[in-house]
């Protein structure tokens, strides 16, 4: 056995106290010959667990789900959701959470395994992962923490000497993932229909407590939460925009309470800048595309609204008009948002009544000359970017005189709008082709090229000399790049 009290463990399990129909409590399913492919020693610090003292062999045990440290209560959760628009009952079908870890500092965190074996919500699923897509979760979910954007996170992934079956025999994984709470737009709805009605609100007092303390004594929580559960996810889909990411699959049961991504199935990075960018395999009709997240993001906000209703007061028709007209917000809330983000990424202080048109010119030029997002602001910046042609283009040039007039009524020092916007505009994103190459030699058990790379991603607003090949797009290629859910 493991020595838990060396490692840090603190296990304080309190989901395990909503009603019985909420949780299925199982254990993982033993795995054949774990090995550990990566651990997160940043984030293993910041959760308090020092594996210094664990030889690899017991780490790949642990994170394998084959022993379990002391004080987990392992649950699979249930839950629903609208996937692509369909409502369906769903639940964790491959993951397990460990329990609640508890911080030095008193943050409670989930941790969860995924590809941990079937559960009673796997339906036809096998419950397992493959090490690509369990990868990709690590690489992509390290990306976005760096680049500032709220994030459930990856403390470990590990082989587990098993063939998963899906077109073609690939390696199994289990990848462990940390997140603030798994509690979802698709458990509130989840608990809205379950036979028992004291399931809504039990589910609703849990999550004030655990994540919105501040409104528990509010003249009416119900308003205030979903105020602020809005607001969480205006912010939340700004900063994708910002960075150009495409989450792939923003169904209900993908859209955290707590404000933070998660679930990377078939997310993927924007090269090209084009507001109709799809890379998902399974979003055939182009609902979850780049430029339609804003507006998925307050569809789903409707149905969590929906879930409210009961709560917010006993007239229904008084609590479907107060939610409405709070949902109804979200799109001048969202505008404000956004071009106060896209000026932060073009260097412009203060307002001017036409920083809106010369945001939208420089995006319709992109569109046309199929200019890279990334690069374009980089360039912007006089950041060390490979020679493109496309930007001695006329009216690129006249767009930039255009700019560079607005920046001179900043009247700040230009480093000071140069400063602004490398806050904003990474200079190095998980490009998809360098994401493939990565898991390509990781899957043929060269780990090397993955370690460069997430040593690359953690400083991603820093120019540094040994970036330039993470910077270039992908070389053309006729193939549509495309992501799977891995399920």
């Amino acid at each position: 056995m493991v020595n838990d009290n060396k490692i840090g463990w603190k296990f304080d399990n309190t989901y395990t106290g909503l009603p019985e129909s909420m949780l299925t409590r199982l254990s993982p399913t033993p795995v054949k010959s774990p090995e550990l492919v990566i651990i997160n020693k940043d984030l293993s610090k910041e959760l308090g667990l020092d594996f210094s003292k664990t030889n690899k062999e017991q780490l790949s045990s642990i994170f394998s789900g084959n022993i379990l440290p002391s004080g987990t209560e392992t649950i699979a959760q249930a839950y629903a959701g609208h996937q692509f628009g369909h409502f369906t009952i769903l639940g964790d079908g491959r993951a397990i959470i460990l329990g609640e870890h508890i911080t030095k500092n008193k943050k409670r965190y989930d941790i969860q395994f995924k590809g941990s074996g079937k559960t009673p919500y796997s339906r036809n699923a096998d419950g397992r992962a493959a090490l690509g897509p369990m990868l990709r979760e690590y690489i992509i979910s390290e990306a976005m923490y760096h680049l500032k954007i709220p994030t459930t996170r990856s403390l470990a992934v590990v082989k587990t000497g098993e063939k998963v079956f899906r077109e073609t025999p690939l390696i199994g994984a289990v990848l462990t993932r940390v997140a603030s709470s798994h509690i979802r737009v698709g458990t509130f709805q989840y608990a809205l229909i379950s036979e028992d009605k004291n399931n809504l609100k039990i589910l609703f007092d849990y999550t004030l407590k655990r994540h919105y303390q501040n409104i528990l004594s509010s003249k009416n929580p119900a308003i205030d939460l979903l105020i602020q559960v809005l607001e969480k996810q205006v912010d939340l889909v700004i900063n994708w925009m910002r960075v150009g990411f495409i989450h792939g699959v923003m169904n209900t049961d993908n859209m955290s309470i707590s404000g933070e991504t998660i679930d990377y199935g078939p997310c993927a990075f924007m090269d090209i800048y084009n507001p109709e960018t799809v890379f998902s395999s399974i979003d055939h009709n182009g609902r979850y595309a780049y430029f339609n997240q804003p507006g998925i993001t307050k569809w789903n906000l409707a149905r969590f609204a929906e879930c409210l209703v009961p709560l917010i007061d006993s007239d229904k028709n008084k609590s479907i008009q107060i939610a409405t007209e709070i949902i109804n917000t979200f799109g001048e809330i969202y505008n404000k948002k956004w071009i106060e983000m896209m000026r932060k990424k073009l260097g412009l202080f203060n307002k001017n009544d036409d920083d809106e048109k010369l945001i939208n010119e420089l995006l319709s030029w992109m569109d046309e000359k199929k200019a890279d997002f990334t690069n374009t602001f980089c360039v912007l910046m006089e950041q060390n970017i490979e020679n493109n042609k496309i930007y001695n283009d006329e009216n690129f040039i006249k767009w930039k005189n255009k700019w560079k007039k607005r920046i001179k009524l900043n009247n700040k020092p230009l480093t000071e709008a140069i400063d602004l916007m490398r806050s904003v505009n990474p200079l190095v994103v998980p490009r998809n082709h360098k994401v493939e190459e990565v898991l390509n030699s990781a899957n043929s058990n060269n780990l090397k090229p993955l370690e460069k790379f997430i040593e690359v991603l953690k400083k991603p607003y820093e120019n540094k000399n040994n970036t330039k090949e993470y910077q270039l797009p992908a070389p053309p290629s006729n193939e549509k790049y495309q992501t799977f859910c891995g399920t």
